[in-house]
């Protein structure tokens, strides 16, 4: 417990002066900062910089860091598989194809409450499709769960790519630029419905938390211990498609943040989930700040793909685990 609250103070002081960081950098100099974070309604150049494009990139980092972390802890608790996050299992993709499909028939508009549902519809569909593939026997075999859900993932994004390239209007480099994952499109605008939905599913991944502990246990202890295994997964899915929409909707596919955060939270807090959601929430906005941060200016004025840094910490931790095949992940 002591070294649970030691972690998530830790990690709180490092976020906070992450924030910090984060306001002071980028492509142009702010000077007068305190001044301008003082007076938002000042008319200053600087203080426009500051509430209009920083604070709210830095705001929507932390809300989809925070919603990819817990989305992560949500498919390896669901699936019981350690390997398990949004992108592997085709919920990113689904979502992301969803609301393609949604701004070329011209319904919703990338980051609108719109975009979020059929988002949030497009990713439980494609996970859904995903574990009934993955199924054999009635139980979901690990390694069938990552090979289908990378084939589909990897299908699905290619039908992404193709409907972004191939259209000719105004407003396809953006979606593009979307698409590959990126929070230089976002805008106050975003905020409100991206944080309704991020609270909505976080609520119900702490609900389904106790639930997933004893999942972890496999599906015949949990029916033993009166537990419905389909039920529960369903919920948690439910939950991990209205984290994954929001985010994917507003930001485009971040892949392997979903992976990372809750194996960190998982070392350090150990496999309960009630505090592990917490912790991937929290650890998972750290990562995406970090990222987001340095994306925008290690090659200031030009902006590198968030992604890449996020799959500089995921990458290696995914290759960790298929070496060493460890699963003191469960709960005991």
């Amino acid at each position: 417990m002591r070294s649970r609250s030691a972690f998530l103070s830790i990690n709180l002081v490092f976020l906070l002066a992450m924030v910090a960081l984060s306001l002071s950098v980028g492509a142009t100099q702010i000077d007068g900062l305190l001044s301008a974070l003082l007076h938002p309604g000042s008319n200053t150049s600087a203080a426009e910089i500051l509430w209009q494009i920083r604070i709210p990139r830095i705001v929507t980092a932390l809300i989809v860091g925070a919603a990819l972390g817990v989305a992560g802890a949500l498919a390896q608790g669901a699936t019981n598989n350690p390997l398990a996050e949004p992108a592997i299992l085709g919920t990113s993709a689904g979502a992301a194809l969803a609301v393609v499909i949604g701004v070329l028939a011209n319904v919703v508009v990338i980051g609108s409450v719109g975009a979020m549902a059929i988002a949030a519809i497009g990713a439980l569909l494609a996970t859904l499709l995903t574990l009934r593939f993955a199924t054999l026997d009635r139980s979901v075999s690990p390694l069938n769960l990552v090979i289908i859900g990378l084939s589909l993932s990897a299908t699905i994004s290619a039908v992404v790519g193709l409907l972004t390239t191939a259209i000719a209007r105004s407003d396809a480099r953006s979606i593009s630029f979307w698409s590959f994952g990126s929070l230089a499109l976002t805008n106050s605008s975003d905020l409100i419905p991206l944080l309704i939905f991020t609270i909505v599913g976080i609520a119900i991944a702490i609900f389904v938390a106790p639930k997933l502990d004893l999942l972890s246990l496999g599906d015949s202890t949990a029916r033993h211990l009166g537990i419905d295994p389909r039920k529960v997964r369903r919920i948690a899915l439910i939950a991990l498609a209205i984290l994954i929409g929001a985010a994917v909707s507003t930001v485009g596919t971040i892949s392997f943040l979903g992976l990372a955060a809750p194996h960190i939270a998982r070392l350090i807090g150990g496999p309960k989930h009630r505090p592990l959601i917490l912790q991937s929430a929290l650890l998972g906005a750290t990562i995406l700040l970090i990222a987001d941060t340095l994306a925008r200016t290690i090659a200031a004025p030009n902006e590198l793909n968030v992604g890449l840094f996020t799959a500089l910490i995921g990458a290696p931790i995914l290759a960790i685990l298929v070496r060493s095949r460890q699963s003191s992940w469960s709960q005991s």
